[in-house]
């Protein structure tokens, strides 16, 4: 699994113990459980092993009986809910107590604890597995780490939309979708609906169990497609406030968390519907199709850039390695915040308002249509993986602000687009020069040519007209290994950054 994990960033980092704290507990005759630099050492008379603390799910005392429950790897991409027990003699009682108390804050550093997850089941995720999926390798993890759980399943599309449009934001601290990246792009437009929208979204974290075909959302904030793992992550995620995008289009206003495309990702994308059972390998095979008749995508682009080249968008990430700001650090000041962070209630709480207008008022001061005749790919992202090894976006930040755009001709040789993705699975698609890659913050986009065709907003079919869309620094709330980047292979090196899972 991709983590960040150097001593700076790593939030489960070994704190400074209180002077006096003995770090071991005795456990009978032969066995002793000792808090070590980053893991439990269980020593016995036969065996001894290390749990991570990320793996220690809880702990507690009943009576004289020490209990640790952790995620033990039944396999690389798995984790199976198992348990330690032992008994502690009456005079130790005390200190175990204590013992267990740093042993929670060991292992869920500045995660919250029993978190109370609202889950949400797409019943035909995965192939109609989801729901067995989550009885399996989802619900024991949430168990044994004492996880309030309400579960609903979705009836019909759109119905995320109307349950997170409804909840009562403060029963909850999550809303975990059992899905693809559907349902959570549902679960965001929902809570936009509220009245008081930018509450909630600062609220209540939105997060992926994955159970679809992409997946992106898990593999950017827990670098990972698996059920189980993507449960611990959860478990242990830190809040992390993530930009969100409104798209105007006609009179509609949609949240966009994801991504948003036209041209051969997009037509790749959402004209392989029908393979779905390719699995992942329909968006190659309708990547490959569509190359082969070099098609174009022309259009007019009017872009509000804020980061003009790939040395300065460089620079911007480096910058962003070492940030470890508190959260709401990360997120714009609504009408009537405070700099402290103290709330004035403003008439309306809803969603941000638009700073350039919608797609129906004129073009903004300072912008400038441009024609794109030969458009291969107009790609923005606001996350770095767009499906598993697809890292279309590596300087792509929960919450700079920004989305990064990627635009590539659609006249450039077959063998050049090629190596451009499978570029995206080696890590050198940035550096491409045929890949213009920017830092922006608004932009409008309006088809010309083509009486129909594709785009994408979040994976989702959109129709095929006019659209602007506009960046609210860290408007949603999510749960990440790290807090403040994604589980991906940036532009810089990242200390510790391991990808071979």
């Amino acid at each position: 699994m991709a983590s960040v994990l150097s001593s700076d960033s790593d939030p489960f980092a070994d704190p400074i113990l209180e002077e006096g704290f003995v770090e071991t507990l005795v456990v009978g005759r032969n066995a002793s459980l000792t808090l070590g630099t980053d893991s439990l050492i269980v020593l016995g008379s036969k065996t001894t092993k290390a749990i991570p603390f990320f793996n220690v799910l809880w702990a507690q005392l009943s009576d004289f009986d020490v209990t640790i429950h952790y995620a033990h790897p039944a396999s690389k991409d798995v984790v199976r809910v198992a348990f330690v027990s032992y008994t502690v003699e009456k005079l130790d009682r005390q200190h175990a107590s204590v013992w267990i108390s740093k042993l929670l804050v060991r292992a869920y550093g500045d995660s919250q604890r029993k978190k109370r997850i609202k889950v949400l089941i797409n019943p035909f995720g995965g192939n109609g597995n989801a729901q067995k999926w989550y009885l399996r390798d989802i619900e024991p993890i949430f168990a044994a780490a004492h996880c309030d759980v309400d579960v609903e399943r979705t009836q019909f599309r759109g119905h995320a939309v109307e349950i997170a449009e409804k909840l009562d934001t403060d029963a909850y601290d999550v809303i975990a979708s059992c899905s693809g990246d559907g349902l959570p792009h549902e679960v965001f437009n929902g809570i936009g609906r509220k009245r008081n929208a930018r509450e909630a979204l600062s609220k209540v974290a939105v997060v992926q169990l994955p159970c679809g075909t992409g997946n992106a959302m898990s593999w950017n904030l827990n670098g990972t497609g698996s059920n189980s793992m993507a449960a611990l992550c959860i478990v242990k995620g830190i809040r992390t406030p993530l930009d969100l995008v409104s798209v105007t289009q006609g009179d509609r206003r949609t949240l966009s968390f994801l991504s948003q495309a036209v041209g051969i990702v997009a037509e790749t994308d959402l004209g392989t519907e029908n393979l779905r059972w390719m699995g992942s390998a329909r968006f190659t095979y309708g990547f490959l199709v569509r190359l082969l008749r070099q098609t174009l995508y022309p259009c007019d682009v009017a872009v509000k850039v804020d980061i003009p080249d790939k040395s300065a968008i460089r620079e911007h990430y480096r910058a962003e390695l070492g940030n470890h700001a508190r959260v709401n650090n990360g997120r714009e000041l609504p009408t009537g915040q405070g700099a402290d962070g103290s709330l004035h209630p403003a008439e309306d709480d809803g969603l941000p308002s638009l700073k350039h207008g919608s797609i129906n008022d004129d073009l903004p001061p300072g912008w400038h249509l441009t024609p794109y005749d030969k458009m291969g790919n107009f790609y923005s992202g606001n996350m770095a993986y767009m499906a598993a090894n697809a890292n279309f976006f590596p300087a792509a930040l929960p919450h700079d602000g920004y989305l990064d755009l990627v635009t590539i001709d659609g006249d450039i040789s077959r063998s050049l687009a090629i190596g451009a993705l499978l570029a995206t699975e080696k890590g050198t698609f940035f550096d491409l020069p045929h890949v213009k890659y920017r830092k922006i913050s608004a932009y409008r986009l309006i088809p010309k040519g083509q009486r129909d065709g594709y785009i994408s907003i979040d994976g989702e079919r959109v129709p095929f007209e006019p659209f602007q869309a506009e960046v609210h620094r860290g408007l949603g709330t999510v749960l990440s290994r790290s807090g403040h980047l994604y589980e991906a292979r940036g532009v810089c090196p990242q200390s510790g950054y391991n990808d071979s899972a």
